[in-house]
């Protein structure tokens, strides 16, 4: 059937597994927030809550979710617990994600030179600079 496909593999199942779980935890505006906000450095429930405009209850358990889908670590220090995003995979997976949202919203063809806008660490743009399409 795909005989003109030799090199042709596909992810074994526990990878569709987690990258679908990955993707099922960005499902949520809330915790699209959330990671934006620890892509910018590690932080509590209660500054996250207040960044993102939710409650510290819906953070927690927002980040209880995050956290079982490997996308978030948390840091004990005392009495309180830090949260950070896992590492680099969820930056990258969450801008792949903003930029898919930027061309639908400004409807970018990916043949057109355009540059990737996302928001910057405390509001604004940043870019990431010119893609340019040869």
């Amino acid at each position: 059937m795909h005989d003109g496909l030799p090199d042709l593999s596909m992810p074994n199942e526990e990878q569709v597994h987690l990258a679908a779980e990955s993707f099922r935890m960005l499902a949520d505006p809330t915790r699209i927030r959330i990671l934006w906000a620890l892509l910018q450095g590690e932080s509590s429930v209660t500054c996250l809550a207040e960044f993102v405009g939710a409650s510290a209850t819906t953070v927690s358990q927002h980040l209880a979710k995050l956290r079982l889908a490997g996308l978030v670590r948390g840091r004990r220090e005392g009495t309180f617990i830090y949260y950070a995003a896992a590492d680099t995979h969820v930056r990258a997976l969450l801008a792949e994600a903003l930029f898919h949202a930027d061309h639908t919203d400004r409807d970018l063809a990916d043949d057109r030179d355009h540059e990737h806008a996302l928001p910057a660490a405390r509001g604004g743009l940043s870019s990431s600079g010119p893609i340019r399409n040869s």
